[in-house]
């Protein structure tokens, strides 16, 4: 609802705090984790997530402070791990079923700024072979590993595999998002503001409905989005009978 040039951490400390304190008020009394992208590396971001007893995961980027520190990481220690499944490449959208993961136990970010800025925290770094780079030219095989590296900050007090595990699940609220796009916020943006901020908030009212239906109906359809949830659930044709003053809705017997 922000105009096209705004950046996207503006503002991002304070919704921190809000959606922090929305989870506790809500009944969250677990370990509670940030996790974000890149455009919220940012100190006030970090502090909003300490001063509210949460912890937070966040992707850092290859600036050059964290470039040297990862290139600084001894090939011992690395670890090998194996996806279960093909996951795709943030980059390159090419799926990868094995990477190296290594950690820097200490890593101070935010140097450049006043000490009480600062954040000493877990740096935890995933390696993929950039398959990008040829492993064969002619006869020749590859002279040295190109590879690509996946940084983010933590201090979640996870083991790192499990901490570099949680990292990659997917984020609810995109799954969301994607939703939102496939329904009520298509119709944005419109020329009327008022208009915008009555489809937002008819989307915010509505959002639960079909997504409570779906884990009402199977396993499956709890995981759905909303365009599937629409179409198996919601856009069932039927046809409706009248007899003796009653009426029935013949439905199909194999609808998904």
């Amino acid at each position: 609802m922000r105009r096209g040039k705004t950046a996207d951490s503006r503002g991002a400390p304070k919704f921190v705090s809000e959606a922090l304190a929305t989870a506790a008020e809500a009944g969250c009394t677990g370990t509670r984790i940030l996790r974000a992208d890149s455009q919220f590396y940012n100190a006030g971001v970090i502090a909003a997530c300490r001063r509210a007893g949460a912890h937070f995961s966040v992707t850092t980027g290859m600036n050059p402070s964290i470039k040297r520190a990862v290139l600084a990481i001894p090939d011992q220690a690395w670890q090998q791990i194996t996806y279960p499944t093909a996951v795709p490449d943030p980059e390159t959208g090419e799926l990868t079923s094995g990477a190296e993961v290594a950690e820097i136990p200490a890593y101070t970010a935010f140097a450049s700024r006043k000490k009480t800025e600062r954040i000493t925290a877990r740096l935890i770094v995933r390696r993929v072979r950039d398959l990008a780079e040829p492993a064969v030219v002619g006869e020749q095989g590859e002279l040295f590993p190109v590879w690509r590296y996946h940084p983010f900050s933590t201090d979640n007090p996870a083991p790192t595999l499990r901490a570099e595990r949680e990292h990659r699940h997917h984020a609810v609220a995109e799954q969301v998002t994607a939703g939102s796009k496939a329904s009520a916020l298509a119709h944005l943006p419109s020329g009327h503001f008022n208009a915008n901020t009555a489809w937002l908030t008819l989307r915010a009212m509505t959002y639960n409905l079909p997504q409570a239906t779906g884990a009402q109906t199977s396993a499956f359809h709890a995981k759905a989005t909303t365009a599937t949830l629409r179409t198996h659930l919601v856009h069932v044709p039927a046809r409706i009978a009248r007899s003796a003053r009653r009426i029935t809705l013949h439905l199909p017997h194999n609808w998904p």
